[in-house]
């Protein structure tokens, strides 16, 4: 069943030590929508008013223009392991009067498998094993400064105060290329295509750093760009989390001057390997 927060286990750096403690992330999983049986899209969500989800989404895309195009909106049952429902996959059918002809199907995140779920989504693209994960390694006090660092460089920001930002840095927390867009994926993209036009990737003795939360789209740009740690200034959700454990990404997240949450691969930052004597990184609570 689908969840709407996550419990996890976390590694926490405050007052100049790393310590372990629970934390509660949002969940996220993808959502498959279906349309007469054929997929037309997959979008991540945090679960929960999915069908109102749904309704927006189309009225965007120009499919439907009220509740009256849609005859019906359903979650499919026996899509997911042994038969049951994963609430990730709806299927929706027109009225005569929604816009047919703007019913093609988009990018979506997955293959049309039976069953979308996060597990199939994660092993997408650990399968696709493009690159490995670099070995850059921080300092507390560089992951500190890197939010600050980024700022620093958002022009737009400051002008506008309505756009995200990606960087790139290096081991020492320089800042080298910064772009900003309206969209915080977008701005991660212009990041990596910049370097991927340089010839750079893969961006082993890099980190990449967002304005925005850590999305499972921004964790998995990062790993397919083959970067050893994402830094965001707020919060992972669930699946980011469970990707960034599965791929082998440093994922921090709550970054500021006066601390961060470590969600996996700590050994990447100085001094926090394997503070809980545990050995073995913790699985999501679920």
């Amino acid at each position: 069943m689908s969840r709407v927060t996550v419990r996890i286990p976390v590694t926490r750096y405050r007052d100049g030590a790393f310590h372990r403690r629970p934390d509660t992330v949002a969940g996220e999983e993808p959502l498959e929508i279906r349309i007469g049986g054929e997929p037309f899209t997959t979008t991540m969500r945090t679960p929960g008013a999915d069908i109102e989800l749904v309704h927006g989404l189309l009225h965007a895309e120009g499919v439907i223009t009220g509740p009256q195009d849609v005859r019906s909106a359903r979650y499919c049952s026996g899509v997911g392991p042994d038969g049951l429902n994963t609430y990730n996959v709806i299927e929706v059918g027109l009225a005569d009067s929604a816009a047919a002809g703007q019913v093609r199907p988009r990018h979506r995140v997955t293959t049309s498998a039976c069953g979308v779920c996060g597990a199939e989504s994660i092993e997408a693209i650990t399968r696709a094993g493009r690159y490995v994960p670099g070995d850059v390694v921080l300092t507390p006090s560089t992951v500190q400064a890197l939010p600050d660092r980024l700022r620093a460089q958002q022009r737009a920001f400051r002008t506008t105060g309505g756009v995200h930002a990606a960087a790139l840095a290096d081991a020492d927390g320089l800042v080298e290329l910064v772009r900003e867009d309206v969209g915080r994926h977008n701005a991660m993209d212009k990041v990596i295509g910049a370097a991927l036009l340089a010839g750079r990737l893969p961006l082993a003795d890099r980190v990449l750093v967002t304005s925005s939360r850590a999305s499972f789209e921004l964790v998995q740009k990062a790993v397919l760009a083959g970067v050893g740690m994402l830094v965001a200034v707020s919060a992972p959700s669930s699946l980011a989390v469970q990707l960034a454990r599965a791929s082998g990404l440093t994922l921090v997240g709550f970054t500021s001057a006066s601390g961060f949450n470590v969600y996996s691969e700590p050994g990447r930052i100085v001094g926090s390997t394997d503070p809980d004597g545990s050995g073995t990184p913790p699985e999501l609570d679920r």
